[in-house]
């Protein structure tokens, strides 16, 4: 039997052996639905605290239930042991992109791993990579990690992309729902890609080349990006104006065709949206372009936090008050609702330039309840009580993140001063101390 073959009945079978690499917002739900799929799974990841909770099953992600990996019929296994990659016959990576402090790619973590599954690499294997990145990383770049030794994709093992779309806590979409994009090196590694994510998701949508599906990833950031980039500028256009841009949208929004709903906020957040579009501007430097959209919706996004500073300065002014000395209180740090993850989150932003202008700045989140040490900053505060007198007294109260357990009517009766870059304070009537930002 071929190599393509007999795995390809291994996974109909489910006697393949799955491994996920990396175990964050991505990979652990791929986990989950790999074991309810009925596979053999193994997650590796380089933090043994994730590992140890796992084992326990105990979940780092708030909207993740990872009881069910506990189960009697659940053959599933964390580990830090990445010597154990030679046990999997299809391993998914599904490893940070971030950027670099000159906002270039930083693909250590992929080529990293990539290289540690090169050192275990045997025969059969699918390498699948679900890490955003830019057109080339897969078929160029990582191939030429995994070839060194010795083996030939497409013949004796099997290399795909297929691009995350996780919305975490989306209550309408989830892992198993979301039609899901895969490319393959050769037709024989998109086949043996796509029998693998049909057995978890109810649509697959093949493509016909690993850059192909490289390049479909980068184009939902980047349609998101412009567009969020475009409703910010004209929020702050029409604030100058003295239009509301929520009303605007809210009414752009009811016709039926040619217009989709996008809504400003404090700054992107998330691990995609902020960083995912600065690859493609990254790789088209080698064919001698330019992206103008991408860096002119970069430019206006990134500039978002200092427009909410400098409204909040503009409401403390109109008080008799100056920023410096000021105490600011922050509602919401994760970087959208109802979650629990920070990464890229505006509010980190936020809280840096406040305090860098001397303010006092203390924040509230019923899901983050102290600011982790990040990549980019590493802000020691924990989260403060929201009751009547927190909010009193503070000298404004900055909503930064619209989580649904924030009452505006309880905000409202006791803050003095409202900045609220969210509109959740829509329907307060009384309106002298609330300023839209």
């Amino acid at each position: 039997m071929a190599l393509i073959e007999e795995l390809i009945d291994k996974i109909n079978k489910r006697s393949a052996v799955v491994g996920v690499i990396g175990l964050g917002y991505v990979g652990l739900p791929l986990v989950i639905e790999f074991c309810k799929a009925g596979f053999n799974v193994i997650g590796f990841d380089i933090d043994s605290k994730k590992v140890n909770m796992l084992e326990q099953s105990r979940s780092y992600i708030k909207h993740l239930d990872v009881s069910s990996l506990r189960q009697d019929n659940i053959k599933f296994r964390a580990t830090t042991e990445f010597s154990m990659l030679g046990e999997a016959d299809c391993i998914v990576i599904c490893v940070p992109t971030p950027l670099n402090r000159y906002r270039e790619p930083d693909l250590s973590f992929v080529f990293d791993t990539t290289k540690v599954i090169a050192k275990y690499l045997r025969t059969g294997q699918l390498i699948s990579l679900e890490s955003t990145t830019y057109p080339g990383t897969t078929d160029e770049d990582m191939l030429a990690i995994l070839d060194k030794s010795g083996l030939k994709a497409g013949i004796d093992y099997f290399l795909a992309y297929s691009p995350e779309r996780e919305d975490p806590n989306n209550h309408d979409f989830s892992t198993a729902t979301i039609p899901k994009v895969v490319g393959g090196f050769t037709p024989n590694c998109l086949n043996a890609a796509n029998t693998l994510y049909s057995t978890i998701v109810k649509k697959t949508i093949p493509v016909s080349s690993t850059k192909i599906a490289e390049a479909t990833k980068l184009l939902e950031n980047i349609y998101r990006c412009v567009n969020i980039a475009l409703v910010n500028e004209l929020k702050m256009l029409f604030d100058k104006m003295g239009i509301d841009i929520w009303e605007v949208i809210n009414a752009a929004k009811t016709k039926p065709f040619g217009f989709m709903p996008f809504y400003p906020g404090p700054g992107l957040g998330g691990h995609c949206i902020p960083i995912d579009p600065f690859y493609l501007t990254w790789k088209a430097r080698q064919y001698d372009m330019t992206t103008k959209f991408i860096e002119l919706a970069g430019e206006v996004n990134t500039g978002m936090p200092y427009y909410v500073v400098h409204k909040l300065m503009e409401a403390l002014n109109e008080k008799g008050k100056s920023l410096k000395g000021s105490k600011v209180l922050i509602l919401g740090l994760a970087y959208k609702k109802d979650i629990d993850d920070i990464r890229e989150s505006p509010s980190l932003k936020l809280m840096e330039i406040l305090m860098e202008k001397g303010a006092i700045v203390l924040y509230n989140d019923p899901y983050i309840p102290k600011v982790p040490k990040m990549r980019m900053y590493n802000i020691e505060k924990t989260s403060v009580e929201l009751t009547a007198e927190t909010l009193s007294d503070a000298d404004c109260v900055l909503i930064s993140t619209d989580h649904t357990v924030y009452s505006p009517e309880f905000i409202a009766k006791h803050a003095s001063l409202i900045v609220d870059t969210r509109n959740v304070m829509k329907d307060i009537t009384i309106r002298e101390n609330i300023m839209k930002a």
